[in-house]
């Protein structure tokens, strides 16, 4: 019987350090072919990226490493400056290493008909006339303006140096509006029934779904809705990277001239 004991445990220390030599065996070999690699900097995903991140806010979520050049992944990103006005364009898990092959322009995702929505956001959508949506040239990925006129009585103008409440206020409302679906021309029958997709007419309308805060949602239902029950005081601009918005203070009888 004890001989079976001790037979048992010889063979469970055996074990053991035949493991342990095992384990020391291949982290060495492991330390001997790094020593013998070429190393690359790169970035590593440390928590989630969410789809639709921007490219200029990827720092928050990677931190830096050194690898073998032979684990480098396709289109490695070595500068995060190169992300810049990108999106990424699926979620990236922690351990992944960061590629430019994982991040496209809002506008070659527009093409694909997959716009990204930045996290908290709510997509709203509304329906506008062509001529007053830049004749129609509004597109999945663009940026857009609102510029509302508005009753002061309704606005609040009256108590903002505004006193005459048949003066209509015209102001810009609203600056680079996220603009994530638009749903072609669609022919509007005398009735306010929508019709099929066509080509662009004076009757035309064109339905846009954007991106926007919880408040800032309200506060465009409010202009569309809350003012006239009519979408007739609403214009959208279209804004790129370099529009300048400055200057852009509201406009009277007073001061239009």
């Amino acid at each position: 019987m004890k001989t079976r004991i001790i037979g048992a445990i010889l063979a469970l220390v055996l074990a053991a350090v035949g493991a342990f030599f095992l384990i020391t065996y291949v982290h060495g070999a492991d330390a001997r072919a790094q020593l013998g690699a070429q190393l690359t900097d790169v970035y590593i995903v440390k928590t989630e990226v969410p789809r639709g991140t921007p490219g200029d806010q990827i720092k928050d979520y990677v931190t830096s490493d050194s690898v073998p050049k032979r684990n480098v992944v396709p289109d490695a990103v070595t500068d995060l400056s190169k992300l810049n006005g990108l999106l990424a364009s699926a979620d990236l898990l922690p351990g992944d290493q960061l590629s430019s092959a994982r991040f496209a322009s809002s506008e070659n995702l527009a093409g694909s008909g997959d716009i990204p929505v930045p996290a908290g956001m709510q997509l709203l959508s509304f329906s506008l006339p062509a001529d007053r949506v830049v004749g129609g040239q509004v597109k999945a990925g663009d940026h857009i303006g609102l510029i509302s006129t508005t009753d002061p009585a309704q606005s609040g103008g009256v108590h903002v140096g505004y006193p005459d409440p048949i003066d209509p206020v015209t102001r810009f409302t609203f600056h680079g509006v996220l603009v994530t679906r638009v749903q072609g021309l669609v022919k509007t029958s005398k009735d306010g029934s929508n019709g099929s997709t066509g080509d662009q007419q004076s009757s035309t309308t064109v339905m846009l779904t954007i991106a926007l805060s919880a408040n800032d949602a309200a506060r465009w239902v409010w202009y569309t809705e809350g003012v006239a029950g009519n979408y007739a005081h609403m214009w959208l601009t279209l804004e790129n990277a370099k529009t300048s918005n400055s200057g852009a203070g509201p406009i009277t009888s007073g001061n239009a001239g």
